[in-house]
C-alpha cells in the first residue's frame, strides 16, 4: 500500500498499521511524517520504542529481528525503528527486512517503522523492498520543488494562524519567502516559526516578512541546470552567486551547463538524421523535466546558435582550469554566469537569436 504525504493524517484516524516504510531525500517532511505515526501509535497502546541504525555491512540484524518478537514487561506494544541512512541494507540486511516484512501483519504488539533516503530504481525494484510496501505501508516523500515552493509556505503559515496580503503584494512577499529559502526546507519551517514568534495570528506585511526571514537558501549544482533550460536568467544569477559563496567546484558547474549543450547538440543532430524528437530524446537519455524542457526549446533552437555557445562552453572549460582566452573574463565565475547566461537566453526565447 502506497500513501503520499497528504493523505497520511486521514489513514492514521483510522488506526496504525504495522509496518510503515517512509522514503525520501526531504528530512523534514520525513521526519514529520514519522513523528504522526509515532503520535497516532502511542495514543493507541504502543507504548514502548526501540531505535537501530543500520551503519555498514557488519551490522548486527539479530538484535533487529529480536526487538520484534518480544514485549517488555511493562508494554503490551512497542514501536521498533530502523534508520537506513545508505539506503542499502546488504546482503544479511536484505533477508532481515523480508522476514520482518512477511511478519508484520500478524504481529499485532509491534509496529515497525523503516526509515530510508531517496532510492533510485534499483532499490525501488528489490526484492526487500517489494516486501515492505507490499505488506505494509510505504510513503515517499516528495521534494517541495522551487515552483510549489510559495503555495508550501503559505499552507505552513496558515498553520500558525498566518497569512500574507491578498493580491500583488502578497504573491511578491511568498515568491521572496521562497527565494531566501530554496533548497532548505528544514531552515524554511524554522524561519516560518520565527514569524508566528514575532507576529501575532493574522496578516504579515512585506516590510515584516522581508524585516525577519535570513537568507537561508542553499542551492544544487543539478537545479542550475533547470533554472537554465527554463530561461530564468534572474534565478540563474542568483543560484550562481549562491554556489560561488558556499564554496562549490568551478569545474562542477561547467560540467552541468556543458552537459546541457552537448545533449542540446546531440538530439539536434538526432532530430536533423530524421529521427522524431520523442525518440531522438529517449536514445539520449533526457527524461522527466530535463525532457520537457528539451521538447519546449529544440524545435526552434538553431544549428548556429548551438555551435557558438559549444565553442564558448570550449573555452569556459579553459577558463575554469587556469587558461585565459581572448574577449572571455580571467575569472572563472564571471566566465560560468556569461555561459549560462547565453544558455539561458537561448531556452528562453528560442528563435531570437
Amino acid at each position: 500500500m502506497q500513501l503520499g504525504t497528504a493523505q497520511l493524517a486521514a489513514h492514521l484516524q483510522k488506526g496504525v498499521k504495522p509496518l510503515y516504510v517512509i522514503h525520501g531525500d526531504e528530512a523534514l517532511l520525513a521526519q514529520e511524517a514519522a513523528d504522526a505515526i509515532r503520535t497516532a501509535a502511542r495514543q493507541q497502546g504502543y507504548g514502548e520504542r526501540s531505535a537501530y541504525t543500520v551503519s555498514g555491512a557488519h551490522f548486527d540484524w539479530s538484535a533487529v529481528l529480536a526487538a520484534g518478537g518480544s514485549l517488555s514487561l511493562f508494554a503490551d506494544k512497542q514501536i521498533v525503528e530502523i534508520r537506513i541512512p545508505s539506503g542499502k541494507p546488504g546482503k544479511d540486511g536484505s533477508a532481515a527486512l523480508q522476514q520482518i516484512a512477511e511478519q508484520a501483519p500478524g504481529n499485532d504488539g509491534t509496529l515497525t517503522l523503516v526509515m530510508l533516503p531517496r532510492l533510485d530504481k534499483a532499490a525501488k525494484s528489490a526484492a526487500w523492498f517489494s516486501a515492505l510496501e507490499g505488506n505494509g505501508v510505504g510513503l515517499q516523500v516528495e521534494t517541495v520543488e522551487r515552483g510549489a515552493l510559495p503555495q508550501w509556505i503559505a499552507q505552513r503559515l496558515a498553520l500558525q494562524g498566518q497569512r500574507v496580503k491578498s493580491g500583488e503584494e502578497g504573491q511578491r512577499t511568498l515568491q521572496f519567502f521562497a527565494d531566501r529559502v530554496e533548497g532548505n526546507l528544514l531552515a524554511a519551517h524554522q524561519e516560518i516559526q520565527k514569524l508566528a514568534l514575532l507576529h501575532p495570528a493574522g496578516e504579515l506585511s512585506w516590510d515584516q516578512v522581508e524585516a525577519a526571514v535570513n537568507n537561508v537558501a542553499r542551492y544544487d549544482v543539478f537545479k542550475l541546470s533547470e533554472a537554465v533550460l527554463a530561461g530564468n536568467a534572474v534565478r540563474v544569477a542568483r543560484m550562481l552567486e549562491g554556489l560561488r559563496a558556499e564554496g562549490e567546484a568551478e569545474v562542477l558547474v561547467h560540467y552541468t551547463l556543458a552537459e546541457d549543450i552537448r545533449a542540446l547538440k546531440r538530439v539536434k543532430d538526432a532530430m536533423a538524421a530524421g529521427r522524431p524528437l520523442p525518440m531522438a530524446l529517449r536514445e539520449n537519455r533526457v527524461w522527466g523535466a530535463r525532457e520537457r524542457a528539451f521538447e519546449r526549446v529544440l524545435p526552434t533552437l538553431d544549428e548556429r546558435a548551438l555551435n557558438r555557445m559549444l565553442r564558448a562552453a570550449h573555452l569556459v572549460d579553459g577558463i575554469v582550469k587556469g587558461l585565459k582566452q581572448p574577449d572571455w573574463p580571467a575569472n572563472g565565475w564571471q566566465a560560468l554566469q556569461r555561459l549560462a547566461l547565453m544558455l539561458c537566453r537561448a531556452c528562453a526565447q528560442p528563435g531570437l537569436r
